[in-house]
């Protein structure tokens, strides 16, 4: 199969979706690789290096046309629609319950969208989710406590404190992947952390894991409320899976929360789960809503694209490998997990929460 890695555009995205090692396991597998020039630069993978590996340098134009699989870090923008057509499988992070227009786009396209963020083991765990969002629940923290720094528009305080001075207190909203490993940095680093969750399990599970200055909450909104008016950093950590973030903080709650309070929303690229929250980007990353800083970022870990690209290579390569040898037909039937990823097909919506967060029609995959 020809199988195709187009450099990212989408503002500040460092990563690529494919490591020369990957490449060159794939090419002795017998398979065709081509890589956009200049794709792997952002992570310091040179040229040469694809070369070496066994790759072809093409143009994006190239890659796109000539490749049966497309595999790419983030989601197709407006300018990459043009080569979305049937025949094509792009194996990517889609978000699309985020996005309507790109939902409405890809849909029409007739390409088959397989989303990184959907494949589900039967465990219920999403394998190339992860290690994004272990990468996006540390810098959470790291970026809390910048923020915080008067002099980037936050409070002035120190995250962990001294002695004799109390430390940040810090609000992760999610038990989950993100949620924990944010949990973990801030208490490193010396922070009050309280972790909220609606799954008692969770939170017992993380009480018995976690040590420190740390407590767990139930989360309902009189809690949220209660828990965020105190907080200097606040971390949405919340993910419903393939699905539109509910909005556990109101325009109401922010309004509450201390001047100069810090707001990492890494739900975002799912819609965000604070009311105030809207994208941004690594260029222009923060806004004030009533006095609290908003940090929304949707492509987070694309700021350590070196660790980010080996991590999310190292999930990917085994069903990149698989749809290469087998096709997708014959892949996904023999793989669910990999099924679950499937959100369009044929020109229709295949992963009921996206069919629902527009009210578009859901039929389910038939292969």
């Amino acid at each position: 199969m020809i199988i195709g890695v187009p450099r990212e555009i989408k503002n500040n995205e460092y990563r690529v979706s494919m490591t020369p090692p990957g490449v060159e396991q794939l090419v002795k597998a017998g398979h065709t690789v081509l890589v956009e020039a200049g794709a792997g630069e952002g992570s310091y993978f040179h040229n040469e290096e694809y070369l070496q590996a066994g790759a072809q340098i093409v143009s994006a134009a190239e890659v796109w046309t000539r490749s049966k699989l497309v595999v790419k870090v983030k989601e197709p923008l407006p300018s990459e629609y043009q080569y979305l057509q049937p025949g094509l499988t792009l194996f990517t992070y889609l978000h699309l319950a985020a996005d309507e227009a790109l939902t409405l786009a890809v849909a029409q396209s007739g390409v088959t969208g397989i989303a990184y963020e959907t494949v589900e083991l039967p465990n219920g765990s999403l394998p190339l989710l992860t290690p994004m969002s272990e990468v996006a629940g540390r810098m959470s923290i790291q970026i809390g406590a910048q923020y915080l720094e008067r002099h980037e528009g936050g409070r002035g305080k120190l995250l962990g404190g001294i002695p004799g001075v109390r430390p940040a207190n810090v609000v992760v909203l999610g038990g989950g992947v993100v949620g924990t490993h944010a949990a973990q940095v801030a208490l490193g680093m010396g922070a009050q952390v309280t972790l909220m969750d609606i799954n008692l399990d969770r939170l017992r599970t993380l009480s018995e894991l976690l040590h420190g200055n740390f407590t767990t909450w139930y989360s309902n909104p009189s809690n949220v409320a209660r828990a965020v008016r105190r907080a200097d950093v606040v971390v949405g950590a919340v993910l419903v899976k393939g699905a539109k973030a509910p909005k556990l903080v109101t325009r109401e709650m922010v309004a509450q929360m201390k001047p100069g309070s810090v707001i990492v929303d890494v739900a975002v690229d799912q819609g965000g789960c604070i009311e105030t929250s809207h994208p941004t980007t690594h260029s222009d990353p923060i806004f004030f809503v009533d006095g609290v800083l908003h940090y929304c970022v949707a492509n987070m870990p694309g700021a350590v694209p070196r660790t980010s690209t080996y991590g999310l290579s190292n999930a990917t390569f085994p069903y990149v490998l698989k749809l290469a040898t087998l096709g997708f037909e014959k892949a996904v039937s023999q793989d669910p997990a990999l099924a679950l990823g499937v959100n369009v097909h044929s020109g229709k919506i295949t992963y009921q929460a996206v069919a629902e967060a527009f009210d578009l029609e859901y039929q389910p995959l038939m292969i």
